[in-house]
C-alpha cells in the first residue's frame, strides 16, 4: 500500500505562517497528482490545493493567493506553505494520492489559528 504521513502542523496566530509535508512511501511519487484537503468538525473535508506531475497546481478561491503547493519528487515529498492565516483555516489537514485506481489518505496534522 501506499502511505502517506502528514508534518509540520500548530498553533500560530492569525497572520503568521505555516509549512506542511506530506511524505509518500511505497509508490513511484514523481509521476501522481498529490492533494491537500482539510476538514474542521461537523464539516465536509474539501480540497486545498492539488499539484500535478508535471508541476501544474489548482487551488481553492478561499486559499488562493496565500497558499502555496510545491513538490520534490527526489524526497518523495509534497508541501504545503500556507501564509497569511485566518482563524477559518483552523482544521485538519490531509494528505490524499490516487495509485494505480486506489485512493490514499495520510492521517492528518492539525493546524490551529487562534490569538
Amino acid at each position: 500500500q501506499v502511505h502517506l504521513v502528514e508534518s509540520g502542523g500548530g498553533l500560530v496566530q492569525p497572520g503568521g505562517s505555516l509549512r506542511l509535508s506530506c511524505a509518500a512511501s511505497g509508490s513511484i511519487f514523481s509521476d501522481k497528482a498529490v492533494g491537500w484537503y482539510r476538514q474542521a468538525p461537523g464539516k465536509q473535508r474539501e480540497s486545498v490545493a492539488i499539484i500535478f506531475s508535471g508541476g501544474s497546481t489548482n487551488y481553492a478561491d478561499s486559499v488562493k493567493g496565500r497558499f502555496t503547493i510545491s513538490r520534490d519528487n527526489a524526497k518523495n515529498t509534497v508541501y504545503l506553505q500556507m501564509n497569511s492565516l485566518k482563524p477559518e483555516d483552523t482544521d485538519v489537514y490531509y494528505c490524499n494520492l490516487v495509485s494505480a485506481g486506489m485512493t490514499y489518505w495520510g492521517k492528518g496534522t492539525v493546524v490551529t489559528v487562534s490569538s
